[in-house]
């Protein structure tokens, strides 16, 4: 059962809620929730819109439009924890709400849409923590941060990442084709083959398979395994697979450049690679999820 925090015996509860919400029961609450709904639809409407319209034409942000579907069956699945969470509304949380809008305010007057879509996540904190209490905030929080990974990187960070991906991607291949007989040089992220010169470009960074391996890793972590700590080692391993997998994807267009035929390799192989490693990669995963779960099972003391 939902229920609000009161004890008329104690007299620093009116401070600890909004006197309005102090007095009333928890239809006001639901009226009070319904209210800030429409206020966030009204402020946020155009940011909606523009990150929708992000998530459809960068294609290393694609994976966002999972994000609202599994926020939403996250708070589902967990309800009822959220119904028995005790409803204490409070003015601590005004400071978050505060923040939020001023983060907004930056966004819009600076043109930048990162502060402009993250302000929604402090924002929605805010209002759960005024609202709610500070323990509902802390049953949702994971909600939130699911949220953040639909919000697309601002590109100074973006181009930070993306060219030390294509520096390391092209060290990677430019080491394992000449084990395959394939003699290279490499200069920064151009590599010179016999046949032809092969760059590693932004779009080859793997920064797109990057994210949206991120991306299911906290998903299928979500479903398939309860620990906390399991879960971030397994958010955490998706790095370091995605980018050996784009190492690989370059190699593998290396070999056929120099043994096929380098218009071949640049068109369908290379296109057709990107999916082989991302499933290969979700393989990969699942063999770090199976010695996680192994290596437990081997530190149970046998009876």
């Amino acid at each position: 059962m939902v229920r609000v925090k009161s004890n008329p015996m104690q007299t620093t509860s009116d401070a600890a809620m909004p006197p309005a919400l102090a007095a009333s029961g928890p239809l006001s609450l639901v009226a009070a929730a319904l209210l800030m709904v429409a206020l966030l639809a009204a402020l946020y409407h155009g940011v909606a819109v523009k990150l929708v319209t992000d998530w459809y034409e960068l294609p290393d942000f694609s994976h966002g439009f999972l994000i609202p579907f599994f926020a939403a069956f996250l708070l589902w699945d967990n309800r009822r924890e959220l119904q028995s969470t005790e409803i204490a509304p409070s003015w601590a949380g005004v400071w978050l709400v505060v923040l939020g809008l001023f983060v907004l305010l930056l966004g819009v007057f600076g043109a930048d849409l990162f502060l402009q879509r993250t302000s929604f996540v402090l924002l929605a904190a805010g209002l759960v923590w005024t609202l709610l209490g500070r323990a509902m905030l802390g049953r949702v929080k994971f909600v939130l941060f699911v949220l953040l990974l639909a919000i697309p990187l601002p590109t100074i960070l973006f181009n930070q990442i993306t060219f030390p991906l294509q520096i390391l991607a092209s060290r990677l291949a430019s080491a394992l084709l000449p084990l395959a007989g394939v003699p290279v040089l490499r200069e920064g992220n151009v590599i010179q083959l016999p046949a032809m010169q092969l760059e590693v470009a932004e779009a080859c960074s793997g920064i797109r398979s990057l994210m949206s391996l991120f991306t299911v890793a906290v998903i299928y972590g979500y479903f398939l395994e309860r620990k906390t700590w399991r879960r971030v080692v397994l958010a955490l391993a998706s790095v370091p697979i995605a980018v050996a997998a784009n190492g690989a994807r370059i190699f593998g267009t290396g070999l056929c450049v120099q043994y096929w035929d380098p218009e071949k390799a640049m068109g369908f192989f290379h296109e057709f690679s990107g999916w082989l490693m991302f499933v290969i990669s979700l393989g990969c995963l699942y063999l770090v999820h199976r010695a996680m779960a192994l290596v437990a099972e081997k530190g149970r003391p046998t009876a």
